[in-house]
């Protein structure tokens, strides 16, 4: 058998140079995947943690008082775990229960963030860091928790100021990690795998909420435009 005739100009054949440039890209990906891993590993590894500052808050307004360390896990977030998801909650009962059960180290969980009635934020896990608050390690380590003061059976603990301080709290977290405004996205402790609670209730307007956190977000985006 002879040599294998020369690729003509305009065949549809693969060029030898075609696969090694095809292999040169393939392998400069496959270097920027490996890297990007590598990086998270990084933060993973014991001892390696960003600088903090006691007290600090994430969203603008909240007031910090702090969990038990018992009810959280220190982590490096997003660097470590990619969060891509906002968790809502009801207590099933007042705002001060709330702060008070997740100051105790024997409660066993915690939100990131509680919304009072009157819309007061009170901010008691820093975003970097896991909260134990969806009843599933994988939701935990990728979700930022709001719990509600309020009970799942009764409507009017939704206030109109809760409901318009937790959708501007929740458009301040899809924005700072790119998180896409839907109910895929931002879901109730009810929808989470595994878990056996209800919350936040049949009484939680879910159009209404998405579409205030759609208006929160874009009008921050509006005023960055302006400024």
């Amino acid at each position: 058998m002879g040599e294998p005739e020369a690729q003509k100009p305009g065949s549809r054949g693969v060029s030898r140079r075609t696969l090694l440039i095809g292999g040169g890209v393939a392998a400069a990906g496959t270097a920027v995947l490996a890297q990007d891993e590598l990086g998270r590993l990084w933060w993973r590894m014991p001892g390696v943690v960003k600088r903090r500052k006691e007290g600090e808050v994430d969203a603008k307004g909240a007031q910090w008082t702090a969990a038990s360390d018992y009810n959280w896990r220190r982590a490096d977030r997003p660097d470590d775990y990619g969060i891509d998801r906002v968790i809502i909650h009801v207590v099933q009962g007042g705002y001060a229960t709330a702060l008070r059960v997740f100051k105790d180290p024997s409660h066993g969980a915690a939100t990131h963030y509680v919304v009072r009635k009157d819309g007061h934020v009170a901010q008691m896990i820093r975003e970097l860091d896991v909260a134990f608050h969806a009843g599933n390690r994988s939701y935990n380590e990728r979700s930022v928790g709001i719990e509600h003061e309020g009970f799942v059976d009764d409507e009017s603990s939704f206030t109109d100021a809760m409901y318009a301080s937790s959708a501007r709290l929740t458009a301040g977290i899809c924005e700072r990690y790119d998180i896409p405004v839907d109910r895929k996205h931002i879901i109730g402790h009810v929808e989470v795998p595994g878990t056996d609670h209800t919350d936040p209730g049949p009484h939680w307007d879910w159009e209404r909420y998405i579409r205030l956190v759609r208006a929160a977000r874009d009008g921050s985006a509006e005023k960055r435009k302006k400024a």
